[in-house]
């Protein structure tokens, strides 16, 4: 039954490991720093922006992620003749899917303060910048990390999607050593659990720190 376990396939199961982390850790950062510039500009009061920031939003929550892969890896790259590979590809997706939820995460944060914040700010002779910098951000930042925590580890989680267009991350492998131990029976339950459990240690900790700080803020 725990035949098919060897260091060969803990070895290769490592390597879709770090796919899997790199398309992550890559797609959290950029969907953070975006997420964060396009929620602060979705606050200013210019409807132009703001309608456009919506239905950038609307736009990318409709569209199954799965035929964003397609459209990015297929159609954009050969379109504009680009040589963007899967793993590239991946990263764009889940970044602009990831930028435009942390958006929305963000502009509800900062129109959760009380409007009375912004008129101490400015009774003290402050700018709206400073007012954003010194005042807003950092309490809306406490409210948003909760949410924010639990948006990555969905990101995390939809990198599976990326098996889809060729990236040989943690599923694939998986599904490489299953079909490679066909005949054993006992495989697709050992190498999915596996898969589970690892999806497990890196998500769970996430959620216990989202919690944790959920209840110190509230």
């Amino acid at each position: 039954m725990f035949e098919i376990f060897s260091l060969a396939v803990f070895l290769r199961l490592f390597d879709g490991l770090l796919a899997t982390l790199h398309i992550a850790s890559v797609s959290i950062v950029i969907s953070s720093i975006a997420g964060l510039f396009l929620g602060i500009l979705m606050c200013v009061k210019n409807p132009f922006i703001y309608a456009f920031c919506r239905f950038c939003l609307e736009f990318v929550r409709v569209m199954p992620l799965i035929v964003w892969l397609f459209l990015v890896y297929f159609g954009f790259s050969r379109w504009l003749g680009i040589n963007l590979s899967s793993m590239s590809s991946a990263i764009v997706v889940f970044s602009i899917w990831g930028a435009f939820e942390m958006m929305d995460l963000v502009r509800a944060s900062v129109q959760s303060i009380p409007k009375h914040q912004f008129e101490a700010g400015l009774s003290l002779g402050l700018n709206a910048l400073q007012i954003y910098f010194y005042i807003i951000i950092p309490q809306a930042f406490r409210r948003l990390t909760p949410a924010s925590m639990n948006l990555l580890t969905r990101l995390i989680k939809s990198t599976t999607f990326a098996y889809l267009i060729g990236v040989v991350e943690l599923y694939k492998v998986g599904q490489q050593i299953i079909e490679l131990h066909i005949k054993n029976i006992y495989a697709p339950l050992l190498i999915y659990g596996l898969i589970f459990f690892v999806f497990f240690m890196i998500c769970y900790p996430i959620s216990l720190i989202s919690r944790r700080l959920e209840l110190k803020w509230s």
